[in-house]
């Protein structure tokens, strides 16, 4: 499926520098479909996460941002053109998940950071229900991938490791059928291990 042209032409300008920045191996990338829609769900370490995760791939990424990160006219002109939109955090924010399901519907990648925000320890926080509810209500697997970077953050001239796993289909998490909060709870608590499972493989 064909990238936006500013998506192209940022990972070929970038690929290289953030190669020299932070060494970043990739694993599992063949388990990421050329084609459909699917849920792409990563823990959370840094502003360089979606570059890197966009530079481990060859297809791009369409993410959910917080909406903050569009008050500036110009920030937010750019990440547009680049796939993201807004999220309003902590609200139940139905436009967004609308737009989640429409970049499904297309079958493109659907990029969310589970936990919801970065983690200032480089430890994995409780996960947040919006891909739950995006893979049930579209009926869409859940690509699970983990960012291990060495002493636990993404700091320049460290090696970074990128691991993606497995597709997991909505049976697989329990998402079949009516289902309310507690089967999105615990679909999260899955996805969320699955990630866990990776970076217990790059730690070895």
């Amino acid at each position: 499926m064909k990238m936006s042209p500013l998506y192209a032409v940022g990972k070929v300008l970038l690929y290289p520098i953030f190669k020299l920045l932070f060494f970043f191996k990739v694993s599992g990338k063949e388990n990421i479909p050329d084609n459909g829609g699917y849920i792409l769900c990563s823990n959370h370490l840094s502003n360089c996460d979606p570059v890197l995760l966009g530079l481990a791939q060859k297809r791009q990424i369409f993410y959910m941002a917080k909406a903050e990160l569009f008050k500036n006219k110009f920030l937010g002109g750019i990440i547009r053109a680049l796939g993201a939109f807004p999220v309003e955090r902590g609200a139940g924010d139905g436009k967004a998940i609308n737009m989640a399901e429409t970049i499904i519907k297309e079958e493109k990648l659907l990029g969310i950071f589970i936990e919801g925000t970065r983690s200032k320890t480089g430890e994995f926080l409780r996960p947040k229900s919006g891909a739950s509810i995006v893979a049930h209500q579209m009926q869409a697997s859940v690509i699970p991938v983990c960012i291990t970077p060495k002493n636990k953050k993404i700091r320049a001239f460290q090696k970074v490791k990128i691991r993606f796993g497995k597709p997991i289909t909505p049976e697989e998490l329990g998402l079949i059928g009516e289902v309310g909060g507690e089967a999105y709870r615990n679909a999260s608590r899955m996805i969320m291990a699955e990630i866990q499972k990776l970076r217990e493989i790059d730690l070895e």
